[in-house]
């Protein structure tokens, strides 16, 4: 009885080791979340709209900066906080990589990027990244995945489902105060012409202007 008591408490243990590490790899292959940049300066926060992921500056070390380098005369005046800078990323077939376009700041350019996620809450990024490094670079975990919505729910950027940890202030001081991504003159442009901005567009992600406009959503839904 003792014999038998043992080896049913070893096949527990056991299974419950193949669903920790099941688990483990599903959180990592993950890449929704918000992730630190290499150097420390800005946080990157990914999410699901339409079918394909989107990042877009969360926080910044030095607050209040502006997308002066834009080619867009209308664009040159926006916030760089809620600024799209992961671009229509598509999941690569058999493989944990998405891939699409990576905005850089710096020269107001658009590069081909890739994002895969790594062992220990790291993400590989490869392309020119917001100006700090043309190649690649890695990014840190900062707070808990967002989870994918299953197939055919709504496709959801809110702010709202993340827990923010790490080095960087938490959600409420993550979210600083910024004019709208469709304040002053940006209000002419294109991309605005898809939709209204959010006032704070970290709170609905998918309906960023130029977000909407490429993924013909108007945001998540009400609930």
């Amino acid at each position: 009885m003792l014999q038998r008591l043992r080896g049913f408490m070893r096949t527990i243990i056991y299974t419950g080791l193949i669903l920790t590490a099941t688990a483990g790899a599903a959180f990592a292959a993950d890449p929704n979340g918000d992730w630190l940049v290499e150097e420390g300066t800005a946080q990157i926060r990914i999410v699901d709209c339409n079918n394909s992921k989107w990042g877009v500056v969360a926080w910044e070390k030095i607050p209040g900066g502006i997308d002066n380098q834009n080619p867009d005369a209308f664009k040159k005046t926006r916030p760089t906080l809620g600024m799209p800078i992961l671009l229509n990323m598509k999941k690569k077939n058999g493989s944990d990589e998405w891939e699409g376009s990576v905005y850089n700041a710096k020269n107001g350019k658009i590069y081909d990027s890739s994002i895969k996620p790594l062992a220990g809450n790291k993400l590989e990024i490869k392309g020119c990244v917001l100006g700090f490094l043309c190649g690649g670079e890695t990014w840190t975990r900062v707070g808990e995945p967002i989870p994918s919505p299953p197939p055919g729910a709504p496709k959801s950027g809110s702010a709202g489902q993340q827990k923010t940890t790490g080095p960087a202030p938490k959600a409420g001081a993550m979210t600083q105060a910024a004019p709208t991504a469709a304040s002053g003159s940006a209000k002419n442009s294109t991309a605005s012409k898809a939709g209204t901005a959010p006032a704070n567009p970290l709170d609905d992600i998918c309906a960023i202007p130029e977000i909407a406009k490429a993924t013909g959503t108007t945001g998540r839904a009400v609930n």
